[in-house]
């Protein structure tokens, strides 16, 4: 298989993974099962493999983890407004 297919499989694989997680805490408005520090430490994560796509001048790491740092950013959000409501 092609390493750039492999990587771009990745990418979408773990950059969609956590927008069921989003869907249910928007559909229910509650958070309170939620780690709003495992969501900041995977944003820094993410932040740095954006980071290491521009250092790289790789694409499909950018692209796919700067989607995945949104879409955790707005589950972190969520999480802030949400949280024990």
């Amino acid at each position: 298989m092609n390493e750039n297919i492999l990587g771009i499989i990745a990418g979408v694989l773990t950059s969609v993974s956590m927008i069921p997680q989003l869907l249910k805490v928007l559909k229910e408005k509650n958070a309170d099962d939620l780690s709003w520090v495992m969501i900041l430490i995977l944003i820094s994560g993410l932040s740095l493999w954006v980071w290491y796509g521009f250092l790289k001048n790789e694409l499909p790491i950018i692209l796919s983890n700067a989607f995945a740092v949104m879409v955790n950013i707005i589950l972190l959000i969520c999480c802030m407004i949400y949280k024990n409501k």
